[in-house]
Parts: structure tokens; sequence; C-alpha cells
């Protein structure tokens, strides 16, 4: 859904003015966002007459609390200057990371980060898995001393809370099979959930639309929005399901899946305690997605202009990873 307001030339350059940038040329809105208002800003160089310099302005409609702002564009800025393919956010002329400005609908928080080269993946190859393994696993070992600390948001409380918003008869309108599922695998995940492994920074939400690719290199790991400090291991898991099905859930990749892990390994090691606890973190991290997209599908306005996400597509995933005979996905 673009929630994006239409804004005219003149009120797009009043936007901009506190960045000191070169002359607007465009701002195109990106129909991709459903949670912010996103433009794609082209603006004069200042540098080389007649070329161009592209930006992301973000304007932070629903969800994003203003209050976890510095920790998620402070990331960017931490991560790009160790060399991660992430963007850059770009200060205000007073050196703010993000500015409030007055809209009709109140005040929202907007922030403008460099733009990336690279596009997102439908349907990717192993060498690509095996390049945002690597690519993860060097944004975990670039964050372990960035200063700052975010809880996850979207950690086992909050599966409990939207469980239970939901309801047994919500989920069962979704899916009979859904109810079941949640009654079955919720208590036991909140039971055995691991202790005590690895933690640092996350960025939690992993999906292919997530990174920019060109080829087989990595240009761009993006939307850091449920970034936060917990388990380092969960996030592999994340990704793992995020990459290693088709869209339905119904058909593993284990090509795609030995290669993300290999690329993961091959920049980071995983201790024997993070590999074993991996098939848990990986129901998990399906139960989750099920979970917000279970509530979504639920309380989304029939006329809003959102694609539904199937929760049944991580049902799906959560009984192959809880399947005893799928344990050795991830062993070494």
């Amino acid at each position: 859904m673009a929630v994006y307001t239409h804004l005219g030339a003149e009120d797009m350059a009043a936007l901009l003015a506190p960045y000191h940038l070169g002359d607007l040329v465009s701002a195109k809105g990106i129909a991709e966002g459903v949670s912010n208002s996103n433009w794609l800003i082209e603006t004069a160089d200042t540098a080389t007459p007649g070329a161009t310099t592209r930006y992301i302005l973000t304007m932070y409609e629903f969800r994003i609390e203003i209050a976890d702002l510095p920790y998620f564009l402070g990331l960017l800025d931490h991560l790009a200057a160790k060399g991660c393919p992430v963007p850059r956010s770009i200060h205000d002329g007073a050196g703010n990371l993000y500015r409030v400005v007055e809209t009709p609908r109140g005040d929202r928080a907007l922030a403008l980060i460099e733009f990336l080269p690279g596009v997102s993946l439908g349907e990717p190859t192993a060498g690509q898995a095996r390049a945002v393994g690597a690519a993860l696993a060097s944004l975990h070992d670039a964050a372990a001393d960035y200063p700052a600390t975010r809880a996850n948001g979207m950690g086992l409380a909050e599966w409990q809370r939207l469980a239970d918003a939901c309801g047994p008869e919500g989920l069962a309108s979704i899916d009979p099979a859904l109810a079941q599922t949640v009654a079955n695998h919720l208590p036991r995940l909140a039971a055995q959930w691991p202790t005590g492994l690895p933690s640092g920074v996350i960025h939690a939400d992993l999906f292919p639309d997530n990174v920019l690719m060109q080829g087989e290199t990595v240009t761009g790991l993006i939307d850091f929005y449920f970034a936060c400090n917990d388990v380092i291991a969960y996030d592999l898991a994340v990704t793992h399901a995020a990459w290693c099905f088709d869209a339905s859930g119904e058909t593993f990749r284990p090509d795609l899946s030995a290669a993300l892990l290999d690329g993961y390994a091959s920049v980071r090691t995983l201790s024997a305690q993070e590999r074993a606890a991996l098939p848990l973190l990986a129901q998990g991290a399906a139960m989750r997605f099920a979970m917000s997209r279970a509530y979504d599908w639920l309380n989304t306005p029939a006329d809003a202009l959102v694609t539904r996400k199937d929760p049944m597509a991580f049902a799906r995933r959560l009984h192959f990873y809880a399947d005893p005979a799928n344990s050795g996905v991830f062993a070494a």
C-alpha cells in the first residue's frame, strides 16, 4: 500500500531544504511502502554539472516509534562505516538524524538515507543465498560494538499477545489448522526457548525484499525497522525461514538452505550450542511471522489497499522445522 501523501514540488523542496542538497530534480512515491511514506528523491549533483544524486526519503506513518529512530538510523551509520552494504543516513544541516514536521495528519518524523543500487529477488539462486548468509554474518560482526540497545518488540511475549488478540476462533477463521498449530506449539516454544546463547544486534526481518543484489553480490541490506538486540542465531533462523521455502511454505529448498548456512559460517563460526538451537529458533521465527500475519489478516480493513499475507505460509514452515525428520537441516 502506498500511504504517502501527494506533495507538490514546492512542498517537497521545503522538506529537503534543511539537508542543503542540490536542487530537486524529481520526487517519486514508492508504492511498496506499507507502514511508511517513501519517495525516491533525485537532486542535482553540486559537484558534477548535469549529474544527479538519489536518496530515499521516508516519512514514518505507523508502527515506528520516534524514540526508536536514533537506534535504527545510528545503526545504519555504524554498519556503513564498517563497510557493510547498508545505506548511510543523511544528516540535516544541524546534524540531526531525523526531523519532525507538521502534516495534515499530525506531526510526522522523516529521515533521508542513501540510495543503493540493486534489485530485490523473487527467486534467489544458491549463489545469491550464500552471499546473503555471508552478508548477515558480517553484519553481526560489524554490529558487535554498536553501543545502543533496543529490546525485541516482536519476541515471545508479543507472539503470545498476538495469539490472544486473534483468539482461537479468529485463528480458526483463517484456517482451522492454524488454531491447533498455535495451541500445540506456542506453549512448547515458550517452555523450551533457549537461553544463554550469544546475543547482539540483529536485523530480525531479512526477507528477500529487504536485500538488494546485482548478480551474486549483495549491494544493499535495507529496512532495519525491526532491528534490535536479541539472540544472534535467531536472526539466522529468521533469514533461513524467509529464504529457503517457496512463498506458500509448502516447498523447502535444500540447495538454498545449504548455501545460506555455508555463507554464514564462512564469516562467523556458529558455536555447537547455537547450531543445536537452530531448529527451535527457526520454529520460533515461523511462529513470529505466522502470528503477525494472522493479526494483520484479521484486523486489516476490507477496503484497505493492502494484500494480506497468508499466515499459513509460516505455519507450514513451523511444521517443517518441528518435524524430527528434518532435524538435520542445520547440521554442520
